[in-house]
């Protein structure tokens, strides 16, 4: 078991969360796992030489899977695709549009601005709102969210901090970290954290936020 970083209400692990289980102690799971979508960002080099990004263990959904069987019936809010099956004992479906997002290189009518937020457990609190949460960062090109951050499937802070806040009390676990969206989110709002990232480089941005003087704000 590695700690990668830690402060007063975050603790962030380096590993698989498969092995390094310590985020099983806390009482929420929020988290955006691997779809099971085979996801590929292309992007270009100065040379013109094109790069392709991909998620770890997003060939299908077994990671997803394990971590759900591993937290059992508590309280769960996971991302997710409409392209592969929802994981059981879905309560509610939330939608985050992403209003911002531009369509790129399309071939079709229609490109994708939104992504699916399942609720499983119980115990969410909070005044009933929309299902439906909109957020305005720019996410693609050059000036971009992705590039700022460096990571290529960013959740905004403010998001996050919305979700937290309608979580039950307890620590909010994060088993697949990124670049510590959901951590800071929670630090923001005063709550312990505990994550989990499998690649170094997103372990290092988020220990990298996490220790910045101004944490809030923008995405991760």
């Amino acid at each position: 078991m590695s700690v990668y970083y830690e402060d007063d209400l975050v603790t962030l692990y380096l590993g698989d969360c498969r092995e390094v289980t310590a985020w099983l102690e806390a009482d929420v799971l929020v988290t955006d796992p691997p779809y099971g979508v085979a996801w590929k960002s292309g992007q270009f080099s100065n040379a013109r030489v094109a790069l392709v990004e991909q998620v770890a263990n997003d060939h299908d959904a077994a990671a997803r899977d394990d971590v759900l069987a591993m937290w059992g019936n508590r309280p769960a809010l996971i991302f997710g695709s409409w392209r592969i099956p929802r994981p059981p004992g879905v309560n509610n479906r939330l939608i985050w549009h992403k209003a911002a997002n531009l369509p790129g290189h399309r071939t079709q009518p229609w490109f994708a601005a939104d992504e699916e937020i399942y609720q499983l457990g119980s115990g969410f609190v909070g005044k009933p709102e929309q299902n439906v949460i909109v957020t305005n960062d720019r996410r693609d090109g050059a000036n971009g969210e992705v590039a700022k951050i460096g990571h290529p499937t960013p959740k905004p802070i403010s998001l996050m901090g919305r979700l937290i806040g309608k979580c039950p009390p307890g620590v909010i676990a994060d088993p697949f970290a990124g670049a510590g969206a959901t951590l800071l989110a929670a630090k923001q709002l005063g709550r312990r954290a505990i994550g989990v990232e499998l690649e170094e480089r997103y372990c290092e941005i988020a220990a990298n936020r996490l220790s910045q003087d101004t944490l809030f704000g923008g995405v991760a």
